[in-house]
């Protein structure tokens, strides 16, 4: 499954990072069979309803217990734990559904201090996800910054692709975090 998308970095005072906003934007094709799984459908100016709309946030906002969330931050090369995901949102967009919510750090970051990055995956590879969206800094000084960073498929071990393509379609790959290997990536800065 391809999602497009990003992520936007929720800074407090003094640069500290207090939450990552993920957004993920499906195609039309797939928008209309998550709808269509919740037994929904577009209304007759090809949109969703309000009160549609509300039951699929409120349904959606379940999520599954090997949730990994698709935005995996990093500072100084340490994992750092977010809390679960909160405040889902979605629209339709031209044709396609957009997801938005929050992951909240556990404790704040200091941005002016380590050199933080995010990569956007899922561990498994099931879905494909690719930043197509600038990523904001919001309530972040001038002295900040962010820069994506695309997964580039030409430096990539031709050995991992051979062997994920021998993979059937009901089968995962033994490394558990082989999403990472393919996932664009967000550098922040703050001076």
């Amino acid at each position: 499954m391809f999602v497009d998308g990003g992520v936007d970095f929720i800074l407090s005072e003094n640069n500290m990072l207090e939450a990552l906003q993920v957004t993920w934007v499906y195609d039309a094709f797939e928008t209309l069979y998550i709808l269509s799984s919740y037994e929904m459908s577009l209304n007759e100016d090809g949109g969703l309803d309000e009160e549609t709309r509300q039951k699929f946030v409120q349904l959606r906002s379940t999520w599954p217990s090997d949730f990994d969330g698709s935005a995996h931050l990093f500072t100084e090369g340490e994992r750092v734990d977010l809390k679960w995901p909160s405040n889902l949102d979605a629209h339709l967009i031209d044709g396609k559904l957009q997801l938005t919510f929050r992951r909240a750090l556990e404790t704040p970051l200091d941005l002016s201090r380590v050199s933080t990055r995010v990569a956007f995956y899922e561990s498994t590879y099931f879905y494909a996800f690719s930043i197509t969206k600038e990523p904001q800094l919001l309530g972040a000084a001038e002295t900040c910054s962010a820069s994506v960073t695309p997964f580039n498929p030409d430096i990539q071990d031709l050995d991992l692709k051979a062997a994920l393509a021998k993979l059937g379609r009901e089968e995962t790959p033994e490394n558990d975090q082989v999403g990472a290997l393919f996932a664009d990536r967000i550098s922040v800065t703050c001076a």
